[in-house]
């Protein structure tokens, strides 16, 4: 009995010296090891009270190791407001505004800032026409945003996944918000000229490039309707079914739009019928390839996106267009390619990671860097394009994964040469007073590039086959939001415990 209580002494000492655990109860076996090993000295106890004591210990030791481990690996919890510490009750402590002086100087003078580097716009206020009679005041949120989307140092960079989209939702918003007082869902030429020109120069005033309308390749007659045949409200509902076009680009869903899409239908239907093309369709007339018709069809539906801003909030029309203009750029590369005659020639028939191969591949990729930031779905169709203009030229091996190519390389390299995707999802440019401007990069990792199969992109496609996947949990099956893996940290004590008893009895 004695020894029993040896033994039993330096379990509890081993409890609660919980670090050095495991090495202890290596040491506890050890000394059980002087009568016989460890499961048949526990089990000489059996029945015994103390056999009871030893498994609450193990019992309760596991469940701490559990709760440990999953406050370390879950990173993405985030404390209510009643777990945050309170504000200073003293007026001590007041708030720290950073000014930009404090940020250090780039080293490199003679050279232009690199884009992740802090910039900060010049405002003024705008010299307007005064014949645009629009309170603009009324659209200032909107303005706001696409001034910070098409930032003076960004727009270029931006511009095909960020700028363009955000200023053409302006000028949707803008064309819906001027017809609301009037049956028109256009602007007059001269009018649409005064409302453009003071348009740019507001956005100009806050801190965006003045040269947007050639970045984006807009002007004042995307204000018009252009070619589109219908142009006042009144005909237009008597052509199209609104509550069908209304339900289906209310709500647009980021997830679903792109892949199986239900706005982009109702958008194209509504613009065949205003335009005139679904009747000459149905008299099997041939229009495919006819220049006027598709600029019709692109016309009105600039029409289209006036009425559903008359009719949607501005943030929600926002939203909308913005997920809408997603789909489309990121069906397509925004980067050019030069012929990579070089590259060819040095990694034509290379088999094994090659010097001067994997030199000629990076400075070529080196001069796309220099392009734009794209997103990572444009990322993977630049890569599969480039790839295949490779194996047209007879590269038959992934040079790829012999060179160390990634995603990444694809995009423009930031500051201290980090590459950047953006997300594929719509994404804002955001302005900080201590930070300047700013964005989020949704892929930094190093992940390969992919090699494509063959020198042709028509198999190429980035929208998942139709599957089944379980129900998401919803909130009535989760009682207690807040608490992530408790069921684990419940049922592995359990599963320890009777693991426990087993060997026990």
């Amino acid at each position: 009995m004695r020894g029993f209580t040896a033994l039993l002494k330096t379990l509890l000492g081993c409890v609660i010296n919980y670090n050095r655990f495991s090495y202890c109860m290596i040491q506890w076996c050890q000394k059980a090891r002087r009568a016989m090993d460890c499961f048949q000295t526990v089990s000489r106890l059996k029945g015994s009270l103390c056999q009871q004591l030893i498994l609450f210990i193990l019992w309760l030791s596991s469940f701490q190791d559990v709760v440990t481990l999953q406050t370390l690996l879950d990173p993405s919890h985030v404390s209510s407001t009643s777990e945050l510490a309170n504000p200073p009750s003293t007026g001590l402590f007041e708030p720290i505004e950073i000014s930009p002086a404090v940020i250090p100087r780039y080293p490199y003078p003679g050279e232009s800032l690199p884009p992740m580097y802090p910039t900060f716009p010049r405002t003024y206020e705008p010299n307007l026409t005064g014949r645009c009679p629009v309170n603009f005041s009324a659209l200032s949120n909107i303005m706001g945003k696409t001034a910070s989307d098409c930032s003076l140092p960004l727009a270029a960079l931006v511009g095909n996944v960020i700028c363009c989209p955000q200023l053409g939702s302006l000028l949707h918003i803008f064309q819906g918000y001027y017809s609301i007082n009037s049956d028109m869902l256009v602007l007059r030429n001269a009018v649409a000229n005064d409302c453009f020109s003071d348009i740019i120069s507001i956005l100009a005033s806050r801190g965006a490039n003045s040269t947007i309308p050639t970045v984006c390749t807009v002007k004042s007659s995307n204000l018009t309707g252009g070619s589109c045949p219908v142009k006042d409200v009144n005909t237009f509902e008597k052509m199209v079914n609104t509550s069908k076009l209304l339900e289906a680009c209310s709500t647009v869903d980021p997830l679903k739009e792109c892949c199986r899409p239900v706005c982009q239908p109702a958008i194209m239907e509504a613009a065949l019928k205003i335009s005139g093309t679904q009747m000459m369709l149905n008299e099997n007339k041939n229009v495919i390839g006819e220049t006027t018709h598709i600029d019709a069809i692109n016309d009105c539906k600039g029409v289209i996106y006036s009425y559903l801003s008359r009719k949607l909030p501005p943030d929600a029309a926002n939203t909308a267009f913005r997920i809408l203009s997603a789909c489309k750029v990121n069906k397509v590369c925004p980067l050019e390619f030069n012929q990579p005659l070089e590259v060819i020639k040095a990694c034509r028939n290379v088999a094994a990671p090659s010097p001067s191969c994997c030199s000629s591949l990076n400075t070529y990729i080196a001069g796309i860097q220099k392009q734009m930031l794209i997103t990572n779905k444009q990322a993977i169709i630049c890569a599969t394009m480039f790839g295949s203009m490779l194996r047209k030229g007879g590269v038959m091996t992934n040079v790829y994964e012999l060179c160390d190519v990634d995603l990444k390389d694809f995009s423009i390299q930031a500051y201290g040469q980090q590459g950047c995707l953006l997300r594929s999802l719509p994404a804002d440019v955001v302005f900080d007073n201590s930070t300047g401007y700013s964005f989020t990069c949704d892929l930094t990792d190093n992940i390969a590039a992919p090699w494509p199969s063959s020198s042709s992109m028509s198999s190429l496609s980035l929208c998942a086959p139709e599957m089944s996947l379980p129900a998401l949990p919803t909130s009535e099956t989760l009682k207690n939001p807040g608490c992530h893996g408790c069921m684990l940290e419940i049922w592995v004590p359990i599963f320890s415990f009777f693991v426990f008893s087993t060997f026990l009895y």
